[in-house]
């Protein structure tokens, strides 16, 4: 993956400064069940604007931030966050994923047919839990 040109020694200093974890722009959603962090009172997963820096079509920090109307702050705060690599994205993609193939929404077919599996509340609680 590429970061936008330019960027990386300024999200590498970001992201040690915030190594005291102590976030302007970000917090958890109240009564989500992703422990992930978003941007406070917008509620954008700061992997989202991360994976807006990232790749081909990389955008800058500032793009990213004229493109959701945020500070650029907040988008540098994101993306030194998700640089800090933390478990709970992890962990919520991974749930994310277990609710997938539950349902069957990985299955080869279901762009032809999409018709996920419901899951009772019981099965829905436990891969929420995971």
């Amino acid at each position: 993956m590429r970061i936008a040109r330019g960027a990386q020694n300024h999200y590498h200093a970001l992201a040690m400064e915030l190594a005291t974890t102590t976030y302007q722009y970000l917090s958890r959603k109240p009564k989500s069940l992703y422990r992930q962090l978003f941007v406070k009172d917008r509620w954008i997963a700061a992997r989202t604007l991360y994976g807006m820096s990232l790749g081909e079509d990389a955008m800058t920090p500032e793009e990213i931030a004229a493109d959701y109307s945020l500070p650029v702050e907040a988008v540098l705060e994101a993306i030194a966050y998700c640089q800090s690599n933390p478990q709970e994205v992890a962990e919520d993609y991974a749930a994310e994923e277990a609710v997938m193939e539950a349902s069957g929404m990985n299955d080869p077919d279901y762009k032809h047919h999409a018709q996920p599996r419901v899951l009772s509340p019981e099965e829905m609680s436990r891969l929420n839990r995971l």
